[in-house]
């Protein structure tokens, strides 16, 4: 009998009709965010910084005629990023060691200062210049490394720096071709940290990236060092490192940077930057047969010109 109940039972729990489920709330979509357009920057990119020189000015104040001129170049104000002199600005040309301005940009903004890095194998296999002293196995810190990049444009501190910030040097590489999408760097194209190979960019951003270098304290000291004593994991403790900018060499008036490249298909490159009272001016010349008494000239017209 109570076999029969329970049977019944569960035959009228299966007719019983089940309750509708609640409808879903629906959420009204927020309306969309108007974002202000991004400002063009040189070669053809977009960002909403303020970085780029500005190449849609064209009356250039400064007019110099070279016997043998770069291939490209720009002299451009560093803080209005007003264009006074132009050669070819956004035509794309091998950069050499002027890359590890990029590099170095990352490393600051990954790395702190206390921060070491390991030679590796890698990095003791580099072709080019090099910094020459490093042993596989030791750890240098970050601020000497930065040194050894900046100054002497140590192939081997490039690529041992890149593996320390971003674990491999494809990674890295990565890292500074996604970076110099944000800086809206159109014509720039990366393919190793130290410049050796591969490494294209025009003046119009490099002036950009030289900008964006010299906001970062730690570097802007760096770069505007004729010579640096530091601590090194050797015997005495400490590494001599001194730049290869000629115009710091030649003791010129008011250098504040920045970075020389040379290789056979690049040439001779160089950005240089000064300042002079209130004014700063920066000259990024590509492929010149003397970038240290171009890059002179120019600055001295530009001072002139700008008082």
């Amino acid at each position: 009998m109570l076999a029969l109940l329970a049977v019944g039972l569960v035959a009228g729990l299966a007719l019983a009709p089940r309750p509708e489920p609640p409808e879903p709330v629906r959420q009204a979509a927020a309306p969309p965010v108007e974002l202000p357009a991004p400002e063009p920057l040189a070669g053809g990119g977009t960002a909403p910084s303020a970085l780029a020189v500005r190449l849609e000015d064209p009356g250039d104040v400064v007019r110099i005629r070279f016997k043998r001129p770069p291939r490209s170049g720009v002299l451009f104000d560093l803080d209005t990023g007003r264009v006074l002199w132009r050669r070819d600005p956004t035509r794309v040309l091998p950069i050499a060691s002027l890359t590890k301005m990029m590099t170095a940009l990352l490393v600051v903004e990954r790395l702190p200062p206390g921060a070491k890095v390991r030679i590796t194998k890698e990095s003791l296999n580099y072709r080019g210049s090099g910094v020459g002293l490093f042993k596989r196995g030791r750890r240098v810190g970050v601020e000497t490394m930065l040194h050894g990049l900046l100054l002497p444009s140590g192939n081997d501190a490039a690529i041992a720096i890149a593996q320390r910030a971003g674990g491999t040097v494809p990674r890295f590489v990565s890292l500074m071709n996604r970076k110099a999408t944000a800086l809206g760097l159109g014509c720039t194209r990366f393919s190793s940290p130290d410049g050796f190979r591969g490494n294209t960019s025009c003046p119009a951003d490099l002036a950009a990236l030289a900008r964006a270098v010299l906001r970062e304290p730690r570097l802007a000291r760096i770069v505007r060092r004729r010579k640096a004593v530091l601590p090194f994991p050797t015997k005495g403790g400490r590494i001599y490192l001194y730049n290869t900018n000629p115009l710091l060499r030649q003791g010129y008036r008011g250098v504040t940077g920045l970075k020389t490249g040379y290789t056979v298909p690049a040439g001779r490159c160089i950005v240089v930057t000064a300042r002079r009272g209130r004014i700063r001016l920066g000259v990024v010349l590509l492929r010149s047969p003397d970038t240290g008494t171009q890059a002179r000239k120019l600055l001295d017209r530009g001072f002139r010109l700008t008082r």
